[in-house]
């Protein structure tokens, strides 16, 4: 049985209130009406992506923007599992809604129990301040089953009050099923760094991909999703210009 590893938690840092920009407000006046059937009731609508490096996110509104954060890189290979943790800081306003997103990479073909790499991601549920869990896993068509029992085993880990989210492939919201009851509260299809085969689509026909997408500052779309809830991906550190700009992009699609 490979070995339980303990929990790193993320450098995270606390900043004092900035004020309120007037483009944070229209967005909050643009994405926060009533939608029904929310699989994240009462979470922002937009998301901003930070990854593994230093992020300062002071500029931005907490009551109308989230951070889905790099937590850890769960590596699964030789059966078992390894975690490389968050080692940059994250600052951010007080009130701000924290998703932790785990990175699970498989590095060869022999995978860990189940349990194991579940035990791995679930650690991160517990960092102070989270309020939800999103999966980010490009599973291959051999490794399906393999996630599947593995978010079952995660959901049973984490507090039910906690949202589970998974990213998505687009061609799994369009082609394929297998996504099909899955146990999360939502599948996020990337609509960006796609591959062959794969397209920006509006909507998708299963229901898990309808609620949100995943959009990249670098990457601009042809046609805006549909989606109520945005998380939106910076190749670069985040700066109150490039916030103010991603705003005026989302407040064009809506």
């Amino acid at each position: 049985m490979p070995a339980r590893f303990p929990l790193a938690p993320p450098v995270l840092q606390r900043t004092s209130v900035k004020t309120l920009s007037a483009a944070a407000l229209l967005l909050a006046a643009l994405l926060l009406w009533p939608r029904p059937a929310d699989p994240l009731p009462g979470f922002p609508h937009v998301f901003l992506w930070a990854w593994e490096r230093p992020e300062n996110l002071e500029f931005l509104d907490p009551r109308a923007t989230g951070v889905a954060f790099l937590a850890r890189t769960v590596c699964l290979g030789g059966g078992a599992v390894s975690v490389r943790p968050r080692l940059n800081p994250l600052r951010y306003p007080p009130g701000t809604t924290l998703m932790a997103v785990v990175r699970v990479e498989p590095r060869d073909s022999t995978l860990p129990p189940v349990e194991a790499a579940s035990a791995a991601i679930a650690e991160a549920a517990a960092i102070p301040g989270v309020r939800a869990l999103q999966v980010d896993f490009d599973a291959t068509l051999s490794q399906r089953p393999f996630y599947r029992a593995l978010l079952a085993d995660l959901r049973a880990r984490i507090p039910q009050s906690t949202p589970l989210s998974i990213t998505a492939l687009t061609s799994w919201c369009e082609s394929d099923t297998w996504i099909a009851g899955l146990p999360v509260a939502e599948a996020v299809p990337m609509l960006f760094r796609m591959g062959p085969g794969e397209r920006p689509a509006r909507t998708f026909r299963p229901p898990l991909c309808r609620s949100s997408a995943g959009v990249s500052l670098d990457e601009p779309l042809r046609e805006p999703p549909a989606a109520a809830r945005l998380y939106i991906f910076n190749p670069r550190p985040w700066t109150a210009a490039t916030y103010g700009a991603a705003l005026r992009e989302v407040r064009q699609w809506h």
